[in-house]
């Protein structure tokens, strides 16, 4: 840490005369040449005068301008009450979300459709089953429901190995209700995308299932029932 924090401020005091767009730049590669293990998305600037803003995946951390310090918490904006921090979490979410191939989520669509929730599922999930008992009621309230997968056993486990069985089905969506009911599904090999979606899950910071994402990157604290969604959803 000693040395990191040397570098750090080297490299602060070498970048001082550099405009913004390249010194975040700079930054950027300074930052990721410290810290070859981290996939750094972004660097830039606070609204507080020396303070930086490194986003890794959908976490966020601050550092001093002169090396001494790093931060982790949020920024609260007390004059326009928003927190800052959450906000680009919620961006970076968002981006992840909108990379997702339409055809690799499982979708419950709504015909009159008004809002999509991102919902990460394991078919050996008590909550995970009681949410889907809710897909036609939520449908009818407008909110189509697209599923991706999060075995949380791993996607080497038993369970894992099932929904890849659900995924490689010919219909998915009738697959997939069967498996939560806890029914046998034909192993049929595919190049589905649940390792994919494992992943992305970890990216994102899933941690149990159901984890439920809003498509302007707000995350809901597991399971809700529809009336309780439709409020998040700001209608």
């Amino acid at each position: 840490m000693k040395l990191i924090k040397f570098l750090l401020i080297g490299v602060f005091i070498s970048f001082s005369a550099l405009a913004k767009d390249t010194l975040d730049a700079e930054f950027t590669l300074a930052l990721s040449k410290l810290l070859p293990d981290v996939e750094i998305d972004n660097v830039s600037s606070t609204p507080i005068k020396g303070l930086y803003q490194v986003v890794i995946g959908t976490d966020v951390i601050y550092i001093t301008r002169d090396g001494n310090y790093v931060i982790k918490g949020d920024i609260l904006d007390l004059e326009e009450r928003r927190n800052l921090t959450e906000d680009i979490r919620a961006g970076s979410r968002i981006d992840i979300l909108d990379s997702i191939k339409e055809g690799d989520y499982i979708e419950f669509s709504s015909i009159n459709m008004q809002d999509a929730i991102y919902v990460f599922t394991d078919v050996d999930c008590g909550y995970c089953r009681k949410l889907h008992l809710d897909v036609p009621k939520l449908n009818s309230l407008g909110v189509t429901v697209r599923y991706l997968a999060y075995p949380r056993a791993g996607v080497d486990s038993v369970v894992g190995q099932e929904m890849s069985n659900v995924w490689c089905a010919k219909d998915r969506q009738k697959a997939l209700t069967a498996a939560k009911n806890r029914e046998p599904i034909e192993a049929k090999p595919c190049d589905d995308p649940v390792a994919e979606q494992y992943a992305l899950g970890q990216k994102l910071g899933v941690r149990g299932t159901p984890a439920i994402y809003l498509q302007n990157g707000k995350i809901l604290p597991g399971y809700m029932p529809p009336d309780e969604i439709i409020k998040q959803l700001n209608r």
